[in-house]
């Protein structure tokens, strides 16, 4: 079996995300989506609401299951009997950072692929942090993430309180 591990901090879930994770899901037999803690972001969901907010969003994908880690991503992967590490890239930047990683990874464990996905060129400008910032100023998210994630990314701000009211 091909087994597949898609990590990321997922805060809040994009349609870029589950643009690779759809497309992701159909290089292999199953794919973990490997939602992460990240001690260098300061995330508006707990890693508990950002799993259920992508297993709400992959419900339809038989072959996907979303896992939370706290570890080292090769060491994740391992545990996952993963063959494979899926990323997807948007511009140039996102490249740089990730050629070194993955090369990195290779040296953890030359046994597990790095395989990158080009984002659909419509959905390349979306980033989690940026959906973030024009909620917290009001903006309309509804181009960028599914209409469920929209309300709560709302419902989130409308706790905290816009800025520029």
């Amino acid at each position: 079996m091909r087994i597949g591990v898609y990590p990321g901090t997922f805060d809040p879930v994009t349609l870029g995300h589950m643009d690779i994770i759809r497309r992701g899901a159909k290089l292999v037999d199953r794919l973990v989506i490997g939602v992460a803690t990240n001690p260098s972001k300061s995330p508006m969901f707990s890693l508990a609401e950002r799993k259920a907010h992508i297993g709400r969003e992959t419900a339809d994908i038989a072959n996907v299951s979303v896992v939370e880690f706290d570890a080292l991503l090769m060491k994740f992967a391992e545990r996952q009997g993963a063959s494979m590490i899926i990323r997807g890239l948007r511009a140039v930047a996102d490249f740089e950072y990730e050629f070194q990683m993955a090369g990195m990874n290779q040296q953890l464990n030359n046994s597990i692929e790095t395989v990158f996905l080009m984002a659909d060129v419509a959905l390349q400008p979306i980033a989690s942090r940026l959906v973030k910032e024009i909620a917290l100023y009001g903006g309309d998210i509804s181009k960028f993430v599914s209409p469920a994630v929209a309300a709560d990314v709302i419902a989130r701000v409308d706790e905290t309180g816009r800025k520029g009211d």
